[in-house]
């Protein structure tokens, strides 16, 4: 069972204020410390599903104090330890499917954020490990070797954008949709460029097997980018991050990029459309299973002018990727 230790630091003058804020949440244990005479250091143990509701209140009553801050901290473990009571969820727990519920225990909104936050920021790693990984993929998909292309699929840093973006959608957080887009746009832009350099200098078999299974694409492809999608974000959402790497074999972004980019340099145009096919294929449904994953998880904006725009840019979102979808679908039907 996931437990976190919530820790709110206040002014002393605020100890009584933390001790009304808590008292009717579900937590497992408190401990109070004082820093001098200008610090108050409250730590709460309670369940990672717990959480969310926990910082909601603490940072609703405390935001406009000087010198507040909340950390949320993992607990590997605590003894004596703390008893799972599995029956009926309490109504003070978020939850879907029942107004704000979850059907799915989850981690609090704030560690996702913070999850995501890193992995759409546009640094020189990022960057470096885009090429590496087109690097890398050109040779397994050149040299018809399955093994090196999952090496390059778990290598490439485009998946974390992704999720970013949807999470942000759900959030309503403008400027992470745009950091996340400008992230994945990049590392889209770099990875093409450098496909397509290395199909003009090496010469492109279409017929090797794992460049041929990216020229082909019919609807069980459809099918197979919603569910590892929405399982990739389901995964997140629950805090197991190192499931994703499944995921990024299964609905691999970077292989149909590679392709597309190989079979353009060397003037195969034809093949080219249907990689570019499968490819935006996998983008639509990562981000439109994403959306949908975070919303049926019952994940939304702390504050109710945050909702207003979240519930836009969820309405807009939905719109645009099942759109896209559809056309995609229509694609699929003419080229299979």
């Amino acid at each position: 069972m996931a437990l976190r230790i919530v820790e709110i630091v206040v002014d002393p003058a605020n100890e009584q204020n933390v001790k009304d804020a808590i008292k009717d949440q579900e937590v497992e244990d408190t401990w109070y410390a004082r820093a001098g005479d200008e610090k108050l250091s409250v730590r709460i143990l309670v369940k990672a599903e717990k959480a969310e509701r926990l910082l909601d209140v603490l940072s609703q009553r405390f935001e406009a104090f000087q010198n507040f801050r909340i950390v949320v901290m993992p607990v590997e473990a605590t003894l004596p330890r703390v008893e799972d009571d599995s029956g009926e969820p309490s109504p003070k727990t978020p939850e879907i499917g029942k107004g704000n519920r979850m059907w799915i225990k989850r981690i609090s909104r704030e560690e996702l954020h913070a999850d995501v936050d890193d992995s759409s920021d546009l640094d020189p790693v990022y960057v470096i490990t885009v090429i590496l990984s087109v690097l890398v993929a050109a040779i397994g998909l050149l040299k018809d070797n399955v093994a090196v292309v999952i090496g390059a699929m778990v290598i490439a840093p485009l998946l974390g954008p992704n999720v970013a973006m949807s999470l942000a959608t759900v959030l309503g957080d403008n400027k992470l949709i745009k950091q996340s887009a400008r992230t994945l746009a990049i590392g889209f832009f770099i990875s093409l460029s450098l496909a397509v350099l290395i199909g003009m200098i090496i010469e492109v078999d279409p017929t090797v097997q794992e460049i041929a299974f990216r020229t082909n694409i019919d609807l069980s492809d459809v099918v197979l980018a919603l569910a590892s999608g929405a399982a990739g974000a389901l995964f997140f959402t629950i805090g197991a991050s190192t499931a994703l790497v499944g995921v990024m074999v299964a609905v691999a972004l970077l292989p149909p990029l590679v392709v597309l980019g190989m079979l353009l340099g060397s003037g195969q145009f034809g093949l080219a459309f249907e990689s570019l096919m499968l490819f935006l294929t996998n983008l639509i449904c990562v981000n439109l299973a994403g959306v949908m994953v975070f919303m049926v998880q019952g994940i939304k904006p702390s504050h109710w002018w945050q909702s207003v725009l979240a519930k836009k840019s969820v309405a807009y979102s939905l719109f645009v990727w099942v759109a896209l979808l559809l056309i995609m679908i229509v694609l699929v039907l003419l080229y299979s």
